[in-house]
């Protein structure tokens, strides 16, 4: 049974922030959950009195791996851990054998982590990268149109369509149903940046028919920086090749004399040398305690959360820019105002207020998460002035 969220929420002995700050920018990096930093100090009080001895750091790391793969619907063998998610894109990017005239669409908004490593592949390889743009509808809102998508993918040569699951700057979800069957059906390869939805709503790898996907932990996934999670589905994993390769690599790593270069058959052969512990095991706590809770109790409770944000705002009077549609909704709130010095806003609240927002390509960006209260937005509207 599903831990009943509302345990954790405005609870500070479980989220210490609530401590310091009205913070609302999980998009960015969010903080750690108090169980995290707690499985960060044990392990550096046992690395400090005992090393790796009595340690069932490994047995851990493959608990996550497991707990990984039921976050997104893959099997355990189909995970690999890597530093973040450029590393795990720029694997997938250089893994596969592309050919010159290969089309490889995306958005003309994503972060740069979804951008240079295809950038790469088209210098490198002769592929033509078709990077689809944002328009701004009649409300102020600001999508990019799946039919759009769709039409520059339909292109004879496309190999790949590769986005982020909820886009950085404007908070539009993308419909991955969709985008993965028009793939499946159409022999193409389908690639995720799953930072800014994994932790927050669900995603299925197989339902979405994803080939491909990569996420850092330290934003909705609650985890450190610099450790993050990327799939490979598994009839892909032999056709993927391994940017880099060590001594984790391969399938006897422990047989350090006898030297046998077979990689590993499953995503493991990704993971080329000495695991971040501490990283990953702060990560396996903050996944447990998604688990815990469930990810449909948070994504219910960000769809009220951020719902709420918006009502705020438009009773400020900002130009909401993020789609709020039932099918389209992140957990960020993007915003703007023209009355106003938007960085002076991020900044006096910091400053004066304690309260943390973000701006991200000239607009505001708010992103709670589900451990905040609605009284905290009410100080946040309190505080900002009038749009």
């Amino acid at each position: 049974m599903p831990q009943d969220i509302n345990y954790f929420i405005g609870n500070p002995d479980e989220f210490p922030i609530l401590r310091e700050w009205d913070f609302f920018n999980h998009a960015g990096v969010s903080p750690l959950p108090r169980r995290a930093s707690d499985a960060l100090r044990q392990f550096a009080h046992q690395a400090e009195r005992q090393v790796y001895l009595f340690s069932n750091w490994y047995d851990d790391i493959e608990k996550l791996r497991k707990t990984a793969g039921r976050l997104i619907n893959a099997h355990r063998d189909e995970i690999a851990f890597v530093k973040n998610t450029s590393e795990g894109l720029s694997t997938i990017a250089r893994g596969i054998d592309w050919n010159a005239g290969d089309v490889i669409v995306t958005t003309g908004v994503e972060y740069p982590a979804n951008v240079y490593p295809w950038m790469e592949i088209e210098r490198t390889h002769g592929v033509k990268l078709v990077r689809v743009p944002e328009e701004t509808c009649e409300d102020g809102v600001v999508r990019v149109k799946l039919e759009k998508i769709l039409e520059a993918a339909s292109h004879p040569k496309c190999r790949m369509i590769t986005i982020s699951s909820v886009q950085y700057a404007s908070g539009q979800r993308h419909d991955l149903h969709a985008l993965g069957q028009f793939c499946k059906d159409n022999g193409k390869l389908f690639c995720v940046d799953a930072i800014q939805s994994i932790g927050v709503t669900p995603i299925d790898v197989v339902a979405m028919h994803i080939d491909y996907l990569a996420a850092d932990a330290h934003k909705w996934m609650m985890g450190p920086e610099g450790i993050g999670l990327m799939y490979v589905r598994r009839e892909l994993i032999e056709k993927t090749r391994p940017l880099s390769v060590g001594w984790l690599s391969v399938v006897n790593p422990q047989d350090y004399g006898d030297i046998n270069y077979t990689l590993k058959p499953d995503a493991g052969r990704y993971e080329c040398g000495t695991y971040n512990v501490p990283g990953l095991l702060a990560m396996k706590a903050s996944l447990d305690l998604l688990e815990t809770i469930g990810i449909e109790q948070i994504s219910k409770r960000l769809r009220h959360l951020s719902g709420y944000v918006e009502k705020g705002l438009r009773e400020k009077g900002y130009q909401i820019v993020s789609p709020r549609g039932a099918d389209e909704w992140g957990g960020g709130v993007s915003f703007t105002t023209t009355k106003h010095d938007q960085a002076q806003i991020v900044a006096k609240l910091r400053k004066e207020h304690k309260t943390e927002i973000a701006l991200r390509e000239k607009r505001l960006r708010i992103s709670a998460h589900y451990y905040n209260t609605e009284q905290q937005i009410d100080r946040l509207m309190a505080r900002l002035p009038e749009g």
